[in-house]
């Protein structure tokens, strides 16, 4: 569900028609509110990561997006010339997210007695940047968000399949 709802939804979100005229693409710079986060950087990293901790891991960066997907969902409407269709994408990235992380956490109780998990989290301060009175300025602010949320969704992903080939299918994948 993940791979099939979630990464197209953002994929149309962040179209690059938005960013090429602005030229923010070149000026995007890693500076991700997750980045202080520790995380493995590929697949074969992400294998040698006890599944307990990589559990852990992907809860701890979905919770790391509960706040910037909710100002996001109320701050796109101030875009202008956005199609609506941006503002339902927007909403239903913000419940995706919610979904993912409460099916994760029930996981993750099962594993774990008690609450796992919390101490993983990146705070996000960003929201002055969307909402600063300058056009360009705040999407700049919107397009380097949705960057970081592309990035963390592609790391969640190849996680929750490591997760699923080590788990389900005894590695055999």
């Amino acid at each position: 569900m993940y791979e099939t709802i979630f990464i197209p939804l953002l994929a149309d979100l962040q179209d690059e028609r938005y960013a090429q005229g602005r030229g923010f693409i070149t000026k995007a710079v890693n500076g991700c509110h997750t980045s202080s986060l520790t995380t493995p950087e590929d697949k074969e990293q992400a294998q040698q990561i006890h599944h307990e901790d990589l559990l852990n891991l992907v809860v701890g960066v979905l919770r790391s997006w509960n706040d910037p997907l909710i100002h996001l969902a109320s701050e796109v409407q101030r875009i202008k010339e956005a199609p609506d269709t941006i503002l339902w994408k927007a909403v239903e990235i913000e419940e995706q997210n919610k979904r993912l992380l409460e099916g994760m956490e029930k996981i993750v109780g099962r594993v774990h007695s008690g609450d796992a998990g919390n101490e993983i989290y990146s705070h996000w301060d960003g929201l002055p940047s969307l909402q600063l009175a300058d056009e360009d300025s705040r999407l700049f602010a919107f397009y380097n968000l949705l960057h970081c949320l592309r990035r963390d969704s592609h790391k969640i992903d190849n996680y929750l399949k490591v997760l699923k080939c080590r788990l389900i299918h005894d590695s055999n994948c």
